[in-house]
């Protein structure tokens, strides 16, 4: 890619370092919207890699390949699943297949590293949910926002629901908005 980025779907060999991206952006991009606090609940009981995603092909990377070994610089991805939000450290029970014909599909756990910040990686991440969410007949999306996050899924088109103090076995909450948007059917130029 000549914006120095490579796109590939995710692998069970990455979780480690989709661990390690999503904890250094998670500290780097949560303040000033969480305490230390919640930064730490959050890392301990909800952010996290979600392996059902992963393997079913719908969890993205982003690799920064101006270098000599690429490095993870995003990860983020859709869900024809039940579960809004969460790493598997969160969630419980099976996870149920949605009906595309009545139900929104998932923008789920999108992270940046700090120092690939605001380089519109997110928005190729979504982009890529996007054209896969079309290709398996969804029609609107549905997600769990952390407030860092909110900016980018306005930009992207998602509207407010709801905000929604997300609980912790430690004692904190999240303050995380629930968003909705539709999918576009025409795939960009």
């Amino acid at each position: 890619m000549s914006d120095g980025y490579r796109l590939r779907v995710a692998r069970p060999e990455d979780v480690p370092a989709m661990d390690a991206l999503i904890d250094a952006s998670v500290r780097g991009l949560g303040p000033p919207h969480y305490s230390a606090a919640q930064v730490e609940a959050g890392l301990a009981h909800i952010f996290g890699v979600d392996t059902q995603l992963v393997a079913d092909g719908t969890y993205f990377v982003l690799e920064a390949v101006d270098r000599a070994t690429p490095a993870m610089a995003a990860c983020g991805g859709w869900s024809a699943r039940r579960t809004l939000f969460g790493g598997d450290q969160h969630k419980t029970g099976v996870d149920d297949r949605l009906d595309p014909a009545a139900e929104p599909a998932r923008i789920r756990a999108f992270f940046v590293h700090p120092a690939h910040a605001r380089r519109g990686l997110g928005r190729r991440l979504f982009e890529a949910c996007e054209d896969a969410a079309v290709s398996a007949g969804f029609a609107a999306f549905e997600l769990m926002g952390t407030l860092p996050g909110v900016p980018l899924y306005e930009a992207l088109g998602f509207v407010a629901l709801d905000r929604v103090a997300v609980p912790t076995p430690a004692g904190v909450s999240l303050d995380c908005v629930r968003m909705r948007r539709g999918i576009s059917r025409h795939r960009r130029a």
